[in-house]
């Protein structure tokens, strides 16, 4: 099985990322997350200074990896093929591992500018995008493609399908939602298998993985066998581990601490100030859905915004 992590915008970013798959184990050790996909990049008329890619991928200094040494893909969302060729290219110039391209965001502002889930009513755009790019790039970096089941229905489920695979892409992950149901559940995993039988190349499941029996069925509805985790493993950082049989429970509380000092101590490093609390009262809202201790320290630190403060209250002479 692989478990992959979803780009998630405004949350997953290269900190995020890096002590999830620290904590979760690198793919190298055969457990927790195998590969990353980026925030996307948005891309409309321009090619992208290095600087835009290493602000949102870090990891290309290091060789395109986490520092716990899981491959990252860099995401882009736009509508124009040349452009995005010319981007992936550049991309792949700097050392990404893998380029994906986004075709699920469901933000208004972005489906008004044609990206995204938008791209979604028109296939043959979609395949015309995606041969662009596995063009642009060499052969030994795999194109891969995230997909909703429609815009505001399923109807073209399968055309928008055939369309990524026809064009080149090496595999496809399907959050089983369209658009219109945004992040409500249910996930409609049954139409992954519709999809899975539909395409010859490998399809990955997303959507609605919050535990470890969400995850069996999921496997077993879809016929899939790699799942991406988004908000579940973002809530439970040890999801990945438990679906794998590597441990019996989530992590406690007092071995959650040291990760939540370790973020903390990143985004000091990197988040200009005025950011810093809203980055960790993002990670402690999610983490709250499973430890009470977290929607207690979110409380603490609600109206809280000096980044001294939030130090003091939370991390000043704390072990667990």
């Amino acid at each position: 099985m692989r478990i992959l992590l979803a780009p998630m915008e405004g949350l997953l970013d290269h900190l995020l990322r890096d002590t999830l798959t620290q904590v979760s184990g690198a793919a190298e050790a055969g457990s927790g997350i195998d590969a990353c996909v980026t925030e996307f990049i948005r891309i409309t008329s321009a090619l992208l200074p290095a600087d835009r890619f290493y602000r949102v991928v870090p990891e290309l200094r290091i060789g395109g990896r986490t520092p716990a040494g899981v491959p990252v893909r860099v995401q882009f969302l736009g509508s124009d093929p040349v452009c995005m060729a010319e981007n992936a290219a550049r991309a792949a110039s700097l050392g990404a591992l893998g380029i994906d391209l986004n075709f699920g965001c469901p933000t208004k502002l972005v489906n008004r500018h044609g990206g995204g889930a938008a791209l979604l009513r028109d296939p043959v755009l979609m395949r015309t995008i995606v041969r662009a790019v596995r063009d642009a790039v060499p052969a030994g970096i795999p194109v891969t493609a995230k997909m909703r089941l429609g815009y505001d229905s399923t109807d073209r489920a399968l055309e928008c399908a055939e369309a990524l695979a026809a064009g080149g892409a090496a595999e496809i992950v399907v959050h089983a939602r369209t658009r219109t149901d945004g992040y409500r559940p249910p996930a409609y995993w049954e139409w992954i298998a519709r999809i899975r039988e539909h395409v010859s190349i490998p399809v990955i499941a997303n959507g609605e993985i919050w535990t470890v029996d969400d995850a069996h069925r999921c496997l077993a509805v879809s016929g899939c066998d790699a799942l991406m985790l988004g908000r579940g493993a973002v809530a439970n950082p040890a999801l990945a581990l438990m679906i794998r049989g590597e441990r019996d429970a989530g992590y406690s509380w007092p071995e959650m601490w040291p990760m939540l000092r370790q973020f903390w101590a990143a985004i000091e490093l990197h988040v200009p100030a005025r950011f810093r609390h809203g980055r960790l009262k993002q990670w402690l809202l999610h983490l709250g859905r499973y430890y009470p201790e977290a929607r207690s320290q979110f409380d603490r630190i609600r109206r809280v915004v000096r980044p001294e403060e939030i130090r003091r209250a939370l991390f000043a002479d704390r072990t667990g």
